[in-house]
This record gives C-alpha cells, structure tokens and sequence, in this order.
C-alpha cells in the first residue's frame, strides 16, 4: 500500500439526469467508498449511444449519472483492496458477471442477473457516472473489472477498453472467415470499430454511411470498400460479391428499417448480426428468408469477461501500431459543457464521431 495521499474535495461537479431530456450540470458529494472499493478521478469518458437512449426516452428514474467509457486515476483505496493503490491510471467496467450462475456457465454473461447490476457510481442509482469529476468503483468490479493503464497508454486510448469488448465480443460470435465479405452498416465509432475488428480477421469488409467524411476516418483503420449509404447498399453489396450478396452483414446503426436491408443484402445462408438494436419494439422480416433461404439472425450485446485479457492486450498494444483509437475521437467537452456534448452526440454531424467529456479541461 502507498503512503501517497490525494487530497479528495467533499463535493464535485455531474452531469445530473433529472428526466427525459433534462440533464442539469450540478454540484454534488463525492460519493463514499466502502471495504474493497476504490474512488476513481475521471480523466476521459466517452458518450455511448446507450446513454443517449436513457436519456431520451426516460427509461431510468431520476436522478443518475450516466456514462460508463471511462478511465482515470485512483484517488482513494478502501480497506482490503489488493493489487492497486492510489496514483494507479485505471479503466472500470461497470458490469461484471458472478461467474457462477447458469448464464454465466453458458458465457452468456450479460443475462447474468449480477451483470445486470451496476458497479460504477457517481451517487444517485448506479448507472455509471463517468459524466462527473469522481466515481466509486463496488467491490466485485475491482476484484474482476478494473485494469491498470500502463504510463505509456493515452487515458483516452483506454476509455475505449469496454467499447471495443462489446465490439470484439460480436465479431467473435461471427466465426468469420478469411474468404467472407462483411458489409458493415453505420460507421460512427461503433461502426467503425467494428469493421475494423473485422477486417483483422482477414475478411473483406464493405462499410456503409450516408457522410463521405466517416469513410475517411474508417480508411485510417484498414478500411477501404466505402459504400455510399444514400444509394442502393443492397446493390453495391450484390456488384462486390458476384451478384450473391455479402456473407455477414453487422447493424451498428438502431433503425429498424435497417434490418430488412441487411437481410437482403446477404447471400443465402449468410448472417445478420443487429449491434445497436436495444430498443424494444417490433421489427418486420420475411420469414421465408430465415427458413428457405437459410439467414441467421443474430444478436450481440454489452461486453464478455471471457475476452477481457485479449481485449485489453488488443488496445494497449494497438496504440501507436494501426489501432490508435484516439483518431475515433472528433470532439472533447469539458464536464461544464457536457449538456452540448450529450446534444452534439445526439444529433450526429458528417464531422462527429465519438465524443467524450473530459473534467479536466
């Protein structure tokens, strides 16, 4: 344990969630740390269009503080902690799975009902919190889902540890193959990284937007089969792939509508993975295309504890090496200003992609 003391104030600045719509910049206390926890100092946190979502349609009580890409430095150790200390540059995850429960034993860990359990908060109901300038990290979060930055590594590199999971995690379940064509819809960062991750695995990869201006910064990842997302995608899909259409098609854009393109721009027998699809609702599809055509539909959500190591390996050793995932980042608001962040990522520009708050600035 260090002897080192980082003098913590009693109260710091949010972005508070006060209803749909209404997020108020406020003062609030720090929250308290309790036995095995550890008080984190925000450094960067990026908006997630989960967050986004939560906001808009009210889907959470108020009050909260969202936001869950982050990365920072420990201010604070509680009792117990093993194997971190205060000064440590660390990323939290803010679900983690028991590891023990039936849905744990299947790998499929984001129905786990810990899982679903938040344990990052700023104060209010856990939901994250990185819109503030502290966050109190729970106990089984640093036992499994906290990770140490090492000094040489961006804390905005980091911030994208858990994104990029979720990203890797989807990709996985594709199983894809070196001779496949993926056709990837949407390339805001989400798109973009998970293109990207595709492409690593030898496929070709086709990727879609309506903004010139997003292929540009997907060409910086390897990417180079832009299609025009205002134009016939199904028939670009069907031109690059001898008329069959692309093996896989990934959703990372949460229209709907998307869905049914997607399914006709891939080959008989091919997969539809949906991404960004994590509003409830009814989406139509032709059924026969499942059955006599032999379409898989697929879904993938949150993030694996089976692949953290990988993923962790994959960013820290990206950076600097063709994975520099700070070139995804076009905005940086300070936490004051965190209402017109959370505005820009709502309305995306040709010129946005990801954007994140940063207390510091």
């Amino acid at each position: 344990m260090t002897n080192e003391i980082i003098e913590v104030p009693l109260t710091m600045r949010a972005a508070v969630y006060r209803g749909v719509n209404d997020v108020r910049v406020e003062t609030i206390p720090v929250p308290e740390i309790g036995p095995g926890e550890v008080l984190v100092k925000i450094h960067t946190c990026g908006i997630c269009g989960t967050d986004l979502k939560k906001i808009h349609t009210g889907s959470h009580d108020a009050p909260r503080v969202f936001g869950h890409e982050m990365a920072g430095t420990i201010v604070k150790v509680g009792e117990g902690v093993r194997g971190f200390i205060v000064g440590d540059r660390v990323m939290a995850y803010h679900h983690i799975p028991c590891g023990e429960c039936y849905y744990c034993r299947k790998q499929t860990f984001a129905q786990c009902e810990v899982y679903k359990k938040v344990g990052c908060t700023a104060g209010f109901s856990p939901s994250g919190g990185g819109f503030a300038e502290y966050i109190r990290v729970m106990d089984w979060i640093v036992r499994r889902g906290l990770v140490k930055i090492p000094d040489e590594i961006p804390f905005e590199q980091a911030a994208f540890i858990e994104p990029v999971n979720t990203c890797y995690k989807a990709v996985r379940l594709l199983d894809l193959k070196a001779d496949e064509t993926v056709l990837v819809i949407g390339q805001g960062s989400i798109g973009i990284l998970l293109a990207a991750l595709a492409w690593q695995t030898g496929a070709t990869v086709l990727t879609s937007d309506l903004y010139a201006e997003r292929h540009a910064v997907a060409a910086k990842f390897g990417l180079h089969h832009p299609l025009d997302g205002n134009g016939d995608v199904v028939a670009a899909a069907r031109a690059a792939t001898d008329g069959r259409g692309a093996d896989v098609a990934l959703v990372a854009v949460g229209g709907n509508a998307l869905i049914k393109l997607a399914m006709d721009a891939i080959r008989p027998g091919g997969r539809v993975m949906l991404f960004a699809s994590t509003q409830h609702g009814e989406a139509p599809f032709d059924p026969a295309a499942v059955c006599m055509d032999e379409k898989t539909l697929m879904g993938s959500y949150s993030a694996s504890v089976a692949i953290q190591d990988d993923v962790t390996r994959m960013v820290f050793e990206g950076y600097g090496n063709g994975f520099d995932l700070t070139n995804l980042i076009s905005h940086r608001f300070s936490l004051e200003d965190a209402v017109a962040a959370i505005d820009l990522a709502s309305h995306p520009q040709a010129d946005s992609m990801k954007i994140v708050i940063q207390p510091g600035i």
